[in-house]
């Protein structure tokens, strides 16, 4: 069986790097710099979708993110903590035979140097995200790219994630989901979203796959 994991918000909490970041593009953009609290709502979707919003438009978004990137490979990638539990939760997920593969939002230039640095990268079969030119920033597509490069059985496959562009892109591809309660969307965007299951901590998630699954009986 696959088990598809997000990266920030579920294997990770990248929020102190990462907003620093995108306060570094909006300074250098000369925009009005919002306080971190304010910009929590950047993690997670992709820098395309969510810089116009911030921003009021799209005709910055690129010289933004061109910002963002430099403070980020810089300063700010590593600025992050590893959820507890999670290293176990990996642990058990394989122990019970699982798959692992990351799909995340974040382009794969930044996601495997960081799962390498948090001695996470070892867990996982593949690590999947957008190219920096924003190709398949869509994790919809995403996560039909993963399908058709790895021969994915969608019907056994599960996605977990924190947000829920996570579960409608599960959705869109046939894919059960997992909410990663302890992440940044909450329990009711994930909801809201559909998400086929939601798991309140790391500790639990071995478990929930394994019942959403059918293996838990």
């Amino acid at each position: 069986m696959d088990v598809l994991l997000d990266l920030d918000g579920t294997l990770i909490d990248p929020g102190a790097g990462l907003i620093a970041s995108v306060q570094y593009a909006l300074d250098r953009l000369g925009r009005p710099v919002p306080p971190a609290a304010d910009l929590i709502g950047m993690i997670g979707p992709p820098l395309r979708t969510s810089f116009p919003k911030l921003l009021g438009g799209t005709h910055a978004t690129e010289a933004a993110i061109a910002h963002y990137r430099e403070h980020y490979y810089n300063r700010g990638m590593y600025d992050a903590v590893v959820y507890a539990g999670i290293p176990e939760a990996l642990e058990r997920l394989r122990a019970a035979g699982c798959r692992l593969l990351v799909a995340t939002a974040k382009p794969h230039h930044f996601a495997r140097p960081i799962l390498e640095h948090f001695a996470l990268a070892s867990h996982f079969a593949a690590i999947h995200g957008p190219e920096l030119d924003g190709t398949r920033d869509a994790k919809a597509d995403l996560l039909a790219h993963i399908v058709a490069e790895h021969n994915l059985a969608v019907s056994t496959a599960i996605m977990v994630g924190d947000r829920a562009l996570d579960v409608h892109a599960a959705n869109a591809n046939g894919i059960a989901s997992i909410g990663a309660a302890w992440g940044y969307g909450g329990r009711a965007e994930l909801q809201a979203a559909g998400a086929t299951a939601i798991c309140a901590t790391p500790d639990a998630l071995a478990p929930l796959v394994a019942a959403v699954t059918g293996r838990g009986r």
